[in-house]
């Protein structure tokens, strides 16, 4: 579903019957005009450009009752518009008592369950293997007739409309199997995709019957309008428009479908014995398939709690929101239980409505970019990350924020994969395939037992033709079909995380292509990648760092005047975080490597200093003096040759650009070199110093004795 809060481009009527509401009562529209007494309300056409809904401030006792209803719904108390802390916990409190008893996934149950139950099984089982019979036995007649390659987009089309017919648990086995390229060939991967669980509406009066049953109180004691019909379905509920009773606040209501924990019990009791036999015929699969369905049915049981998905959208909230163009709507625990979800209204724009948002004057890219951002820091800095970035769960608010929806299904990185990817990065940048290779044990995608070597040639093949052009202007959508079909072809299992991130960043690159062919999610990480290498302490990402800095021996600054522009574009990046966990590393006791390293680099830029300054001031001098500093030598004044001068005053200038970039970083002051003086008068730093200096005089007596002993050109004889 689209989540919980949505745009609408239609009327909206909230209406409430003078009688109430009772379980069979179904809303008519009112009149345009209003009245005060509230009790009908006429919403005018809603358009693009809505207000967001704002919560109003209103004073009520903890003792006071809704319109004398029961004393289990309390009304939140809002303090300029931020909900009492103290109240809030007690309302989740309340909140997680209603959905005490909710569903969770338990295979020993469904096992004991419908063993039982073997007509209905049958019945059920005759359904679906009619559906997924055929489309079996077409995938064998393609394999008969050698042409299963040709016909893949074909057979993919088929079994999204399978999935579709076959409902819910099918819908969303079809959405969960698009994020698996270790699974399911590209064309699959994409049809898939691109799944939509819209169904039909279930009846109002059991939407509201099942309000009235979960809060425990009646209909018209909580709102004091609803909308007559739903404003989006889905396969696990549908969503009403309402404005509480209590402080005229307007809110969404998502009403789970009735019935829907029997139909994807049975479903999963199925297909999960389903996957007993794949895993023990099916030898072309490599993946567990019932360890696969077991992790994916416990994702879809959370999705139907849904004081699990207030909670979700609070968490998010709390680590996110802070970014003033992020905007997640808040719960209202009062009126939410395990199959009922009340959230602030969210207006906005559908992120794959191009022309209505820019008919509000923003701009999609600048959208993406924030979405973008965010989902980097979830996947990469705190893990926890919207599993389901769907253009629908992603709206453009007239304010210009991005707003997310629908946190049903989320998902959390382990903190070591966090800092693998980027590792991975930073390999694939230098084309390393051998370390990106065994990324992938610590990206948990190969057991330890699992021998790498075969996989290097493979995506040595794939990632040379692929990074023909750099890296950031890749496209996303390329990198991940060509990564996915080597995963498809070795003993990969590619974690749900892991899968779920990849369909993320595709779908904003796919949103973002409509606005701007040229665009490339690449491009637009790059700046973070290069922020968290640049200043993150993690001895990982230190790691990382040097090796992408340092090659043969020698530093390599083109790749850090690269990384130092790309981070300053990040809003968040410091050059002071740049500079300080470097020296760290560099003093500590295990940077005598790294120490050797920055010695050779430190003398040779010194060198180019000193001799660059001496070419410039050649370069200026008279030419009448010139003469009598060459004295006959065809290299000019110095014994080196042209192409050693011009290196060494390039070198020079590079370290110019890099210094000129730290300067002019929004976050440089002056004043916090101090703390780097400090620590250079540490005795390990002194000792450092000590090693340049002598290394310079080294080298500088070495040129001047070659400058004495160099051999003059020899003149050619004359004829004469």
């Amino acid at each position: 579903m689209g989540g919980v809060a949505v745009a609408v481009l239609q009327p909206f009527t909230l209406c409430r019957p003078r009688g109430g509401w009772t379980p069979t009562t179904r809303p008519r529209s009112c009149a345009v005009k209003s009245r005060r007494n509230g009790i009908r309300v006429r919403v005018k056409p809603a358009r693009a450009a809505l207000v967001e809904a704002r919560p109003t401030a209103i004073r009520v006792r903890d003792d006071d009752v809704v319109d004398g209803g029961d004393r289990s719904v309390k009304v939140q108390i809002y303090r300029g518009g931020a909900v009492d802390r103290a109240d809030d916990i007690q309302a989740e409190a309340r909140a997680l008592a209603r959905a005490a008893n909710a569903s969770v996934y338990s295979p020993e149950f469904l096992v004991v369950k419908y063993g039982s139950s073997p007509v209905k099984v049958i019945r059920r089982t005759l359904k679906i293997l009619t559906g997924l019979g055929s489309f079996g036995l077409s995938l064998l007649i393609d394999q008969r007739k050698g042409v299963i390659d040709q016909n893949k987009r074909r057979r993919a089309v088929e079994l999204r409309q399978i999935f579709t017919r076959l409902g819910p648990t099918f819908v969303k086995l079809g959405q969960g199997l698009s994020t698996r390229p270790d699974v399911c060939p590209t064309e699959y991967l994409e049809e898939l995709s691109e799944l939509q669980d819209a169904l039909p509406t279930f009846p109002n009066a059991e939407a509201f019957a099942c309000i009235e049953k979960e809060l425990g109180v009646p209909l018209d004691s909580i709102y004091s309008c609803i909308s007559p019909s739903p404003i989006a379905a889905a396969s696990l509920g549908q969503v009403y428009k309402a404005k509480l009773k209590s402080s005229g606040q307007v809110v969404a209501v998502k009403v789970q479908r009735p019935g829907i924990e029997e139909a994807i019990g049975l479903d999963f009791y199925l297909i999960r014995n389903l996957g007993f036999v794949i895993n023990k015929y099916v030898d072309v699969v490599t993946t567990d398939v019932v360890a696969l369905i077991d992790e994916f049915a416990r994702r879809v049981y959370q999705e139907l709690n849904y004081v699990q998905e207030g909670q979700n959208a609070r968490r998010f909230k709390k680590l996110y929101a802070d970014k003033k163009d992020v905007l997640v709507p808040d719960i209202f625990w009062d009126y939410t239980s395990s199959k009922v979800l009340t959230m602030e209204w969210v207006n906005g724009v559908k992120l794959n409505e191009q022309a209505a948002i820019e008919g509000q004057g923003l701009k999609v890219l600048d959208l993406v970019n924030t979405g973008i951002q965010c989902s980097l820091r979830q996947l990469l800095e705190y893990g926890y990350f919207h599993a389901d970035p769907h253009p629908g769960n992603l709206l453009a608010t007239p304010e210009g924020k991005l707003a997310f929806l629908d946190f049903g299904m989320m998902s959390e990185t382990p903190e070591e994969a966090r800092y693998a990817i980027i590792g991975h990065v930073v390999h694939m940048v230098n084309r390393d395939y051998e370390a990106m290779a065994n990324d992938y044990y610590a990206l948990d995608f190969l057991s330890p037992d699992v021998d790498v070597s075969p996989i290097v040639p493979a995506l040595r093949d794939f990632f040379d033709d692929a990074l023909n052009s750099t890296v950031s202007e890749l496209n996303f959508k390329t990198l991940v079909d060509g990564l996915g079909a080597v995963l498809y072809q070795y003993p990969f299992n590619v974690p749900a995380y892991y899968a779920l991130i990849l369909r993320s960043l595709t779908v904003l690159e796919g949103l973002a292509l409509y606005a701007d062919p040229n665009f490339k999610v690449l491009a637009a990480s790059y700046p973070y990648f290069a922020k968290r290498l640049l200043t993150d302490p993690n001895p990982y990402l230190r790691d990382a760092l040097i090796e992408l800095l340092f090659k043969d021996g020698k530093f390599r600054w083109n790749r850090l005047e690269s990384l130092l522009d790309q981070g300053s574009k990040d809003r968040d990046f410091s050059a002071k975080d740049a500079l300080q966990p470097v020296l760290k590393l560099l003093l500590g006791p295990d940077g005598e490597e790294l120490r050797t390293l920055v010695v050779k680099e430190a003398v040779r830029v010194t060198e180019a200093f000193i001799w660059g300054t001496a070419i410039d001031t050649y370069n200026i001098i008279p030419d009448f003096v010139k003469g009598l500093i060459v004295n006959g030598n065809a290299t000019g004044p110095l014994a080196m040759s042209i192409a050693e001068q011009e290196s060494m005053i390039a070198l020079r200038d590079q370290v110019i650009r890099v210094w000129g970039l730290l300067r002019t970083s929004e976050s440089f002051d002056p004043a916090m070199l101090q703390p780097i003086l400090q620590v250079l008068q540490q005795p390990e730093a002194r000792n450092l110093g000590g090693q340049v200096i002598g290394g310079i005089t080294q080298r500088l007596a070495a040129r001047l004795l070659q400058q004495v002993l160099r051999v003059p050109p020899t003149v050619p004889a004359s004829n004469l």
